[in-house]
């Protein structure tokens, strides 16, 4: 499975470089809004490090379109969250379904507010984990103007599933306002900056890397940025 992940994103590592190269810009995830947020983790008896840590940090949380379809088509939405520091962590999420299998089925939704999931794995010392994220409240719009308007104040609910125990809240993200310009190029790589305590692993992580590699190569830019 290992070498079938990693020949996959060999293969399309070329083609991504060159949807890189003739739209100037990120492969994956075009079109988004950047967004100050707090970010309040309450803390889980998960034997992790970055789960079990209780704290507030600012964060920012980028909320996109994945292949920059107009808002009135679905589309595979992205939740990007990056928590600053010297050694950054970044979770990127995609819509999913939201039963308990279809978590990590990518499904293309037109409503910001609808359920992300990591469906890349994490490998952590208690065994495998998922995250996912929940905005609360009504319907959210996609689209820059009407996101950037809607969004501040909306709360999304963070929770992880650890080996085969139930998803469990650990913290929440409160929406501030609007980046200006509203969406600046920061690089968002879940491989290469996991939260403490997980290692990104699996296919996906596998897959990944060698495509991450070839939009950087594409872009000319540094080893810290991914594909949105």
């Amino acid at each position: 499975m290992a070498d079938l992940a990693d020949a996959a994103g060999r293969l399309v590592a070329g083609p991504v470089a060159a949807l890189t190269r003739v739209r100037g810009a990120k492969p994956m995830h075009p079109r988004g809004t950047l967004f100050t947020a707090v970010l309040e983790r309450t803390g889980l008896a998960a034997g992790i490090p970055w789960l079990d840590a209780a704290g507030r940090d600012d964060v920012l949380v980028r909320i996109s379109r994945g292949a920059g379809l107009p808002p009135a088509l679905p589309d595979l939405l992205g939740l990007a969250l990056r928590v600053p520091g010297e050694r950054p962590v970044d979770l990127l999420l995609s819509s999913t379904g939201r039963g308990r299998w279809t978590r990590r089925v990518p499904v293309l939704r037109r409503d910001a507010a609808t359920t992300y999931g990591s469906i890349m794995a994490y490998r952590s010392a208690r065994g495998p984990v998922l995250l996912a994220a929940d905005p609360a409240g009504g319907p959210l719009p996609t689209d820059g103007d009407r996101l950037a308007a809607a969004a501040p104040g909306r709360v999304v609910r963070l929770s992880a599933a650890v080996g085969r125990g139930p998803w469990q809240l650990f913290g929440t993200v409160t929406l501030g306002e609007p980046s200006t310009p509203p969406d600046p190029e920061l690089p968002f790589d879940a491989v290469q900056h996991p939260p403490p305590g997980l290692v990104a692993d699996g296919p996906m992580a596998r897959f990944r890397r060698p495509a991450y590699a070839a939009a950087r190569a594409a872009r000319g830019v540094g080893s810290e940025t991914g594909l949105r």
